[in-house]
């Protein structure tokens, strides 16, 4: 069973996910300031909804750290890229959280920091930015990405 905070971060990542609004030119200069071209290029593949989630995340990330590494911002932004292999929309989402990964494309979903991590491997990420976004990682830059989803 979820906890309460994770409930609640839940709510509030669905609500965040109603909106399609595009993000700003500024946003996107930021975004692309601290990806390389081929991580951009990923995170454009991502719905819209999942691209202003990640930069929220970064964001809150960049603010507990100020002296962020370009690496761990790259792995902030791109923490949920994995998501887009399941192709699930907002529905699908709360159903794959609800359920479990019953099918292929539940599977995905729940899989995604290890579909995520093999995306970026391709998108030619520095050794640093993918240590930090192996599921396993316990160091301190992966927790503060962490807590900072789960704000």
């Amino acid at each position: 069973m979820e906890s309460g905070s994770s409930t609640r971060h839940l709510a509030k990542r669905l609500l965040t996910s109603l909106s399609r609004r595009a993000l700003s030119v500024e946003q996107l200069a930021w975004v692309r300031k601290h990806l390389l071209e081929d991580e951009f290029s990923l995170w454009t593949k991502m719905a819209v909804s999942d691209q202003r989630h990640a930069l929220i995340v970064a964001q809150r990330f960049v603010t507990l750290k100020p002296d962020a590494q370009r690496d761990h911002v790259a792995a902030a932004l791109l923490h949920d890229v994995g998501k887009i292999n399941s192709h699930l929309g907002i529905a699908m989402r709360v159903i794959a959280t609800l359920i479990g990964s019953r099918t292929e494309r539940l599977r995905a979903y729940h899989d995604h920091e290890t579909i995520g991590l093999a995306l970026c491997v391709k998108a030619h990420s520095t050794a640093e930015t993918l240590r930090v976004l192996r599921a396993d990682s316990t160091d301190e830059i992966a927790a503060m990405i962490r807590r900072a989803d789960n704000i």
